[in-house]
């Protein structure tokens, strides 16, 4: 356990510090010179901004952005749309920013979700972080909001970014685990990592085994600035919230998926544009002044913080709607590229350390990446202007792969070549061009942590008490899923310590499942203080579970000799509540119906488990479901849409066949008259039939 380690201290911000010794060669640069801090950027003072001149970051950070090629390093897997943004509340009051003046207004976007650990060709479904980046094409340039499915982050300060990776990665002896977490080096960084502790929380939950794309949140993160037309500052956090309801998947689900069809997130995204199903999200704000954030029991600069939506409530100012997949993968998914230093004027950043860190770091890679300083002229990169203008205009020239032509020789300014009748290119404009807000900054130049940062257990607590019973459990089982994978004892030993600042329940729980003896709680670098559970933070229970059928594919069971008219009653009904019925049979093709007539199956059964559907119905004739009775993926089919808490609408003739995977009557069984009603949610409390959990 890392209080054994003599070696071992803590920083004002609670931060793990590993001093070299005997047994621990000094830490160097590249370059040789001796590394004092590992942990913390150089600032201006311990909540300044971070200063340029840090070569320990920027030689750090620039070896990590360039070690692959040409797969981005993380968010390699991903899939992405096109759309708009529209304003629907106006936000000129408080910020100068051109998408949020006009209620009605809309903004072209283009959006990237992905997994991050895996690479490019590893599933879509790992527990896994999700990311929601967006890039506004605006008229005043583009506005890169790149965020996540989760509003918190590992790191407090980008120093750590490097190595958060390469722990998550696969091991580098072995090249294994590919997207998965459940490894020795991932939990030894975390466990040593307290601040890390909050979005372990988040990791192990429901939230990082979204269902689809459409019913997942997304977020900022950090913390921003607006900025008005009269240079007045309002902090400013960004949430995604979106249309269809949250929605998520249970491990044993989402192991059987990823056998079944590792594309199938992005065939989800793809197939409900294809057929009209836009996705669509909420843009909401949480907007704030300095006042509130000093009034605040965390700092609003530490990533690894929220503030609850019950003390700061989410204002709706924007709808995104997704309408288009992309014409080519490469030329648009895989060639875009975000940075989140590409803001537009009304908008600027906070001194948060991990953001200030990724303002450098994404410029950087997209270089590497991209091959070239010209990756902005890629036509999905492209600034778009205000109509008839041109996107960019600048003095940059040359470079590989330039694709511009510009004409004349006004390639620096200031110039006066315009006297001569000859085109003097651009100029700055003072009044309509970006200007940063001017905080005033003071403090002497270090690498430190602020003590506002110390505190890594309350808000992982409040999110722990904040869930649902069976969220509860899931997260719970999830830890002991992990750390069972973990092959050195004193890192499940260090986690559980770390646990147990948490909740004790909760680390009584993992202990119990691993079959370990619970180690003494880890020292707090900062009293563990007591907040009220925030309901919406749930999804099960919460005020956005899904709960109707919009968007959600019914898959229907049928064979030869099903009842032509209920089969048709059924397709009819699921389709007025916004679903999508998909008919599953033996063979792909017609299949004979009661009254003579043929209906071409979507899918086979044993290529569509019921895992890959959100509802599942048996519409079956007696000498059909006697056949089905006996085959193995007949009987699966429905024993996993009852053991992953799904509603199973059937009929009379079905029985046989529920019989034999053991389904059991509850209010999510129904006859094929009250399917529909019933299909738009999950049945939490039968799992306690059907798994144990931690």
């Amino acid at each position: 356990m890392m209080s054994q380690d003599a070696a071992f201290s803590r920083g004002k911000g609670g931060e793990t510090h590993q001093v070299s010794d005997a047994d621990h060669p000094v830490l160097t640069t590249n370059h040789g010179m001796p590394v004092s801090d590992n942990q913390n950027q150089l600032k201006a003072g311990p909540r300044g901004p971070t200063l340029l001149e840090d070569e320990v970051y920027r030689e750090k950070i620039n070896h990590f952005d360039h070690e692959r090629i040409p797969e981005r390093i993380v968010h390699a897997r991903g899939t992405a749309a096109h759309g708009y943004f529209e304003c629907t509340s106006s936000l000129a009051d408080v910020t100068r920013a051109d998408l949020f003046q006009k209620k009605g207004q809309r903004t072209d976007v283009f959006v990237r979700f992905s997994t991050v650990a895996g690479g490019a060709g590893s599933i879509d479904t790992p527990r896994d972080v999700r990311g929601f980046a967006v890039k506004f094409y605006t008229r005043e340039g583009n506005w890169d909001l790149v965020g996540n499915n989760i509003p918190v982050f590992f790191i407090q300060d980008a120093m750590k970014f490097p190595d958060l990776i390469h722990a998550a990665k696969m091991e580098a002896d072995r090249g294994f685990p590919q997207a998965a977490t459940a490894h020795d080096t991932f939990w030894d960084f975390i466990s040593l990592m307290p601040e890390a502790t909050h979005m372990a929380m988040w990791a192990m939950s429901d939230r990082t085994l979204p269902r689809s794309f459409a019913t997942m949140e997304g977020f900022g993160i950090h913390t921003f600035r607006f900025v008005s037309r009269e240079g007045q500052s309002t902090f400013v956090k960004f949430h995604w919230k979106p249309k269809a309801g949250l929605a998520s998947t249970i491990w044993d689900e989402t192991v059987k998926v990823a056998g079944a069809d590792p594309d199938f997130q992005r065939r989800d995204l793809f197939e409900r544009i294809s057929r009209g199903d836009f996705p669509e999200w909420e843009l909401g704000v949480q907007l704030f002044d300095e006042e509130f954030a000093n009034s605040q029991p965390y700092d609003v600069l530490d990533a690894t913080k929220i503030i609850p939506e019950e003390v700061l409530p989410v204002r709706i100012v924007g709808r995104l709607v997704l309408d288009r997949y992309p014409d080519n993968f490469f030329a648009e998914t895989e060639q875009v590229a975000f940075c989140p230093s590409h803001v537009v004027p009304g908008i600027d950043h906070s001194n948060d350390p991990l953001l200030q860190g990724r303002l450098f770091s994404y410029q950087d890679t997209q270089i590497k990446r991209l091959g070239s300083t010209n990756w902005h002229q890629i036509p999905v990169n492209q600034a778009k202007g205000r109509p008839g203008g041109c996107p960019f205009l600048n003095m940059q020239r040359d470079g590989h792969m330039q694709m511009q032509v510009p004409k004349g020789r006004a390639n620096y300014e200031p110039n006066s070549l315009h006297l001569a009748g000859e085109a003097g290119g651009p100029r700055e404009a003072p009044e309509a061009g970006f200007k940063s807000f001017p905080a005033e900054e003071h403090g002497p130049k270090l690498r430190i942590r602020p003590e506002s940062f110390a505190d890594h257990y309350s808000q992982a607590r409040l999110f722990w008490l904040s869930m649902h019973p069976a969220e509860q459990a899931h997260i719970a089982s999830a830890f002991v899923f992990e750390l069972s994978k973990v092959s050195l004892p004193h890192i499940r030993q260090a986690m559980m310590a770390n646990l147990r600042n948490v909740d004790e329940g909760l680390a009584q729980r993992v202990a119990e499942g691993l079959a370990m003896d619970l180690p003494p709680a880890s020292p707090s670098a900062a009293p563990v203080l007591p907040m009220d559970p925030s309901p919406a933070l749930r999804i099960i229970g919460g005020p956005r579970e899904r709960d109707s059928l919009e968007g959600s594919t019914v898959g229907i069971l049928i064979g030869e000799g099903t009842e032509a008219k209920a089969l048709q009653a059924l397709t009819t009904e699921i389709k007025r509540a916004g679903g999508r019925p998909l008919l599953i049979a033996m063979k792909v093709g017609m299949v004979p119906l009661s009254d003579g007539s043929k209906v071409s199956a979507d899918a086979q059964l044993f290529g569509q488990p019921s895992a890959t559907v959100d509802a599942c119905a048996v519409i079956l004739a007696e000498a059909a479901c006697a056949r089905l009775v006996k085959e193995a993926a007949a009987v699966q089919w429905v024993m996993d849409a009852f053991g992953h808490l799904k509603a199973i609408g059937h009929n009379a003739e079905a029985m046989p066949l529920l019989d034999k995977a053991g389904v059991e009557p509850d209010a999510g069984v129904t006859g094929l008259e009250g399917f529909v009603a019933a299909a738009g949610r999950r049945y939490w409390d039968r799992e306690a039939k059907v798994r144990s959990l931690a």
